[in-house]
């Protein structure tokens, strides 16, 4: 299909530097065949029926930008790092800028004092300012470095309109959080609170945690005319025997599938074979699911809205159809709901045709 069937123009305005508070008090559009409905994430407990399995990332997003520099004799360069992607225990793949500079078997330290520095060794260097470093530790003790030293890696259209500060780091974290490794938020979990939970549990809704690490990837353009030739970028996800055994059961009873995030649903559909059952699942996934696309594992979700011409745009219209979410989205607009992570979210019931 054409990448241009998915573009819409959003006002800067629209776009969320900062969740609601409290965070259930975001907005929440219900798109239904029958039209749209405006909500808050507070009423999401009514559109839960008894029986239904709700499915969150419990990924954890680590503090991902480091600042550091390199050392030629006495001069000091800067030089500013993304970790997009853990290799083994002690190397990262990592975006950084500049990059040309930078030369294979170069030292960077990352960090400075009170905080501690961090050592690395320039490993490889790939195409578009990719970079994998060596670092000087490995295992539980570089993750214990980078998340001192490291900062939030904030979406780049909000980091274009203002730095990251200490709340981001309690903001850009769903209550879900667990399993280190996301560079990105799973952000649809942001909505979530413990009281929100309590009234979930009282609507009859079971909660089950899948994990998929999410990649700065997520926020890449589709720079290809066609999404023929536009190719996903690889991110780990895990399904447990238990969580399959249960959604496999939750549906068996007729209850639905609700996958909380975009994430959710790619982990599930990963995990799903032909037949739609969920099996186990350890390992990386590079699914792209666009207009046309046949869900076998998930009966409805919710989400953020996106950005344009995204991958993640073209996965809600696969779910609920092109014309119903560009329509939904224009209201939304209209509407004045926020955007992007921090933004306010939408409750997507999948087209029957799907």
């Amino acid at each position: 299909m054409r990448v241009d069937l998915f573009d819409y123009a959003l006002p800067p305005e629209r776009i969320a530097l900062a969740p609601a508070e409290p965070r259930e008090a975001a907005r929440l559009l219900h798109v239904v065949a029958g039209g749209l409905r405006d909500l808050t994430v507070a009423d999401l407990p009514s559109l839960i029926r008894a029986g239904d399995a709700l499915v969150v990332n419990d990924t954890r997003v680590i503090a991902a930008r480091l600042d550091g520099f390199r050392t030629r004799g006495e001069a000091k360069a800067r030089i500013e790092a993304m970790l997009v992607k853990r290799l083994d225990g002690g190397r990262w793949r990592a975006l950084v800028r500049p990059a040309k500079k930078l030369k294979l078997g170069e030292r960077v330290r990352f960090g400075e004092a009170p905080q501690g520095g961090l050592d690395a060794t320039v490993a490889e260097k790939g195409e578009g300012g990719e970079i994998v470093f060596a670092f000087d530790v490995d295992g539980p003790g570089l993750d214990a470095a980078i998340q001192r030293i490291g900062q939030t890696p904030l979406p780049p259209y909000i980091a274009a309109r203002r730095p990251a500060d200490a709340r981001d780091r309690g903001d850009y974290q769903t209550i879900f959080a667990d399993a280190p490794g996301a560079v990105a938020a799973p952000t649809a979990g942001l909505h979530f609170t413990p009281a929100l939970m309590r009234r979930l549990d009282e609507a009859g809704a079971a909660v089950h945690r899948v994990t998929l690490h999410v990649g700065a990837g997520t926020f890449l353009p589709v720079k290809a005319e066609d999404t023929a030739g536009h190719h996903m970028h690889a991110e780990w996800g895990r399904l447990d025997a238990g969580v399959a055994a249960a959604l496999n059961a939750t549906r068996r009873a007729g209850g639905r599938v609700i996958a909380v995030g975009t994430t959710s649903l790619r982990l599930l559909e990963s995990a799903a074979g032909p037949d739609g059952v969920l099996r186990p699942f350890a390992a990386e996934t590079d699914i792209f699911i666009t207009p046309g696309y046949r869900f076998r594992a998930v009966d409805a979700l919710m989400t953020n809205f996106h950005l344009p011409r995204s991958t993640l745009l073209m996965l809600v219209s696969a779910f609920a159809g092109r014309e119903r979410m560009l329509a939904a989205y224009a209201h939304a607009i209209e509407a004045g709901y926020r955007f992007y992570s921090y933004g306010d979210a939408c409750f997507l019931e999948r087209l029957n045709e799907s």
